[in-house]
């Protein structure tokens, strides 16, 4: 995984951010902070979280849903994108981690607008569709662990109302999906996840190369 947009040299990646990137200053010390962790190629890349922000905006987006915190930027990106009505549900496994997301996103004035759900995410979108959330939501960004990637996908395929976007992180995974040399786990699972979403009729579909790869998925 890659905290900045692949293949990007590094005057120009700078030259990006320079020219581009507005990040209040809350989300800096979110960012700094989870850099710090031995873990933080996990981090959503700042171009990506404006990017995402954007998608929100542009949509209109009321409701939103989250799969895979981590310590909570890519959520407080798209919660402060939210209007003031705007409600997002963030499911993410890790206790620990999403306790560092609660504190960051209380500091951004923005924990009252998240829903956080700590526990197996399969389960807990199942729980959402049961309790009659078909269509409920506007947005939906997908960024956890990638062999479950097609049952999160089908499952927010039906959480999403129609004309909703689904955001499906790390699809190019540092340019693994495209080297035969690779062949885990998880790398397989991307390969055929993007293969099936590819043919996929259900859904217009985009892959951005930005950061590790965003493919958009415009439910029909």
């Amino acid at each position: 995984m890659s905290r900045k947009t692949i293949g990007l040299p590094g005057p120009l990646y700078r030259y990006l951010l320079d020219n581009s990137l507005r990040e209040p200053e809350g989300l800096q010390s979110l960012r700094a902070e989870t850099a710090t962790r031995p873990d933080a190629r996990m981090q959503t890349a700042p171009e990506q979280g404006q990017f995402m922000a954007m998608l929100v905006r542009l949509t209109g987006a009321v409701n939103a849903l989250e799969i895979g915190v981590y310590t909570g930027y890519s959520a407080a990106c798209v919660a402060l994108a939210l209007p003031p009505e705007g409600r997002l549900t963030a499911i993410d496994a890790d206790p620990e981690t999403s306790a560092t997301a609660l504190r960051h996103w209380r500091e951004l004035g923005v924990a009252d607008k998240i829903d956080l759900h700590v526990g197996d995410a399969t389960a807990e979108l199942d729980r959402l569709l049961a309790a009659g959330a078909p269509d409920r939501f506007d947005f939906a960004f997908i960024d956890a662990d990638k062999v479950n990637y097609p049952g999160y996908f089908e499952r927010c395929l039906t959480l999403v109302r129609p004309g909703g976007l689904i955001c499906i992180d790390n699809v190019l995974w540092s340019g693994r999906v495209a080297d035969p040399a690779h062949d885990d786990p998880s790398t397989r699972a991307i390969r055929a996840f993007n293969k099936a979403l590819h043919t996929d009729e259900r859904v217009d579909i985009s892959l951005v190369p930005i950061a590790d790869g965003l493919t958009l998925a415009r439910r029909k």
